[in-house]
């Protein structure tokens, strides 16, 4: 119903189109869950192997940018303006799904669990006679013991198309409409796995330098970047307090 004024929601969309806005604005629009156009663009283009039409994205851009999304939380109501944008929560989904199930959990009295969404870790209490949970990161080889955290990787090891010689990410870049090119894995550690999904997302279109400095601004997060520099040599970048959130074995 985009372009067709206000509309009545569920209070589970309305939380997660709030909660998306505050990373918006604090990734400056690196993530932003109105990119649907774009990646529907991008979806037919790994099936077919092919570039997306270029005009096709430039009017697909005309309808992506949370300044045109707007809520209503008095009225639990949200208007996209203009026709044809369409919302893609992908780059937060899994986070708000894992810490909806950990608070169902503990409502029930289970404080010890291991949430795993597709990779996007949410970790309560240390199983009984443990310090924590042992979680691996692939692009290290690092082995943490962890709880009471959350860890959210993202990254083109598996997804991505190449066409013409040149590798373009499944994560798009909403301020171009392009797949990323450039090759990180950003793990991402926060107290909440909504936080870690959507920071994971935004670090991945920022780039190694700019992830690592909006990582470092937010309080009580953490990440290990693992991709090249201008030179093309692969570097691993730790945030400046992956040390103070991990406790490696």
């Amino acid at each position: 119903q985009a372009g067709s004024g206000p509309v009545e929601v569920g209070r589970d969309l309305f939380a997660a189109l709030k909660a998306s806005k505050r990373f918006v604005e604090m990734s400056d629009g690196a993530f932003d869950p109105t990119v649907g156009p774009i990646v529907r663009l991008w979806r037919a283009a790994r099936e077919n192997q092919a570039m997306p039409d270029v005009d096709a994205l430039v009017e697909a851009l005309d309808r992506v940018g949370f300044s045109l999304v707007r809520l209503d939380e008095t009225n639990r109501t949200i208007e996209l303006a203009k026709p044809g944008m369409q919302l893609d929560l992908g780059g937060i989904g899994k986070g708000i799904a894992a810490d909806a199930v950990a608070t169902l959990l503990r409502e029930r009295g289970i404080e010890s669990f291991l949430l795993d969404l597709g990779g996007d870790l949410l970790l309560g209490d240390p199983p009984p006679g443990t310090l924590g949970w042992t979680v691996r990161i692939d692009a290290t080889s690092e082995v943490l013991t962890l709880s009471r955290m959350a860890i959210a990787t993202s990254g083109d090891a598996h997804q991505f198309v190449e066409i013409d010689g040149r590798r373009f990410s499944h994560i798009v870049n909403p301020r171009t409409g392009l797949g990323l090119t450039h090759r990180l894995q950003v793990t991402v550690l926060a107290p909440d796995a909504t936080s870690a999904d959507a920071l994971a997302s935004a670090v991945s279109v920022l780039g190694r330098e700019r992830g690592a400095a909006l990582l470092d601004a937010q309080f009580r997060t953490a990440g290990v970047i693992v991709g090249p520099n201008e030179e093309g040599d692969v570097i691993i970048t730790r945030t400046g307090r992956f040390i103070a959130l991990t406790q490696s074995r």
